[in-house]
């Protein structure tokens, strides 16, 4: 029942607008690290350097983003993100075509699209939380979170294949477009949305630009469940670089294979993402968050020693299926716990540090792996990020923190 729960029509095309710029990121997922194999024969430091580089000077820009995003109306801000992340990456694309495109490049039109998606999912947060019913939160939660995983596990596939037959930079077309298509279901929402008004200065402070990590910082919960974040998202996200190196140059696995071994895993994103609000009702949500946040941790080290041919690719399936399995059970659980102990005049700060502190953990955890990687080799930099993500279990919440606020 709860699956098939109506949310409103406002929800309808947020969720739209939603699913169409994640199926776009799907069919782009890794275009960079490709292009820049593939074009710009970088090795395992530069492509590290590529997805560190772009989270965090993506986060720098938008540090002052989240107070901006907060006391704005939210739509026209997610709209505005949308087209500056459409702009930003067509100029990938004719900057191929004019034989211009550089490792630089690359750089700043990474930095501008992770600043557009942090405010984008600032925005979009508030949103959710205006226009959801508390009690129905966790199935929206839900419901966009499958909708991640059944986009990862279509695009990367399509991508590959159009990568092959069309080249390396028609991903990021797809991509762009998703985009400008996202803008117009916001659009298309609709609604009446007062401006928030604020109490002090009409200027940002200094003070405002911190606010969000001072409400997470200063709830017990909501401060394990970002330590324990950071660390799992920067160790994650820093094996993709890693494993694009190890598949594609060392172990010879053509794009579409390579696109496959993360797409068709996904699969087990639907599962997870469906059964979480019957497995948070059945057995609780502090429970659920410690049995699936431990079981996400142990499968990553199994990476490290992917074999060539189609045993290492059905390896890196499998792993890949244990841990989208239960991320996509975590996720929307947390993602409901930050919404229900936020207040509505603080979301899209709190929001934005979240994701800020995400990407900087991206960036770091993305930098060292490459260095260790150009030093020692992709299986050696896969084998420590896998044991570092064996002790993230330890930052999970050990007891139910109160009732929302």
């Amino acid at each position: 029942m709860a699956a098939r729960r109506r949310l409103g029509r406002r929800f309808g095309w947020l969720w739209a607008a939603y699913a169409v710029s994640a199926y776009g990121s799907g069919v782009g997922f890794g275009a960079f690290p490709l292009i820049a194999v593939v074009v710009l024969h970088a090795g395992p430091a530069e492509v590290s350097l590529l997805s560190a580089m772009g989270p965090a000077v993506g986060a720098l820009i938008a540090l002052p983003l989240g107070p901006w995003v907060e006391f704005r109306r939210k739509r026209p801000v997610m709209i505005a993100m949308d087209l500056a992340r459409f702009a930003a990456l067509m100029s990938v694309p004719v900057a191929y075509a004019l034989g211009r495109i550089g490792f630089a490049h690359l750089l700043v039109v990474s930095a501008v699209v992770a600043a557009s998606k942090i405010a984008f999912n600032a925005a979009g947060g508030a949103t959710l939380k205006a226009i959801v019913r508390p009690d129905d939160l966790l199935i929206a939660n839900a419901r966009l979170e499958s909708t991640t995983w059944s986009s990862t596990a279509l695009g990367p596939p399509l991508g590959g294949a159009a990568v092959g037959v069309l080249g390396p930079v028609t991903t990021v077309v797809a991509d762009a477009l998703s985009h400008l298509l996202s803008a117009l279901g916001i659009v298309l929402m609709g609604g009446r949305e007062e401006r928030p008004r604020r109490s002090g200065p009409g200027r940002i402070r200094a003070g405002d630009l911190l606010d969000g990590w001072r409400h997470i910082l200063t709830h017990p919960g909501l401060r394990a469940l970002y330590a324990n974040n950071l660390l799992v998202a920067g160790l994650i996200m820093s094996t993709e670089p890693l494993l694009a190196v190890l598949l594609l140059r060392d172990l010879g696995f053509p794009p579409w294979q390579y696109g496959l071994a993360f797409a068709a895993p996904c699969i087990g994103g639907l599962i997870g993402s469906r059964l979480a609000h019957r497995v948070v009702a059945r057995y609780g949500r502090p429970r659920v968050l410690r049995v699936a946040g431990t079981l996400r941790a142990v499968w990553l080290i199994g990476l490290a020693f992917v074999p060539p041919g189609i045993p290492g690719l059905a390896l890196v399936m499998a792993l890949e299926l244990a841990i989208i399995v239960n991320m996509s059970l975590y996720n929307p659980v947390v993602a409901t716990y930050r919404l229900e102990h936020t207040p509505r005049e603080r979301v899209a700060r709190t929001l934005s540090a979240w994701s800020i502190g995400n990407s900087v953990s991206i960036a770091l955890c993305t930098a060292l792996a490459g260095l260790l990687a150009d030093a020692t080799g992709p299986r050696t930099a896969l084998t420590v990020a896998g044991l570092l993500m064996l002790a993230t279990p330890l930052l999970l919440p050990r007891r139910n923190h109160g009732a929302a606020r």
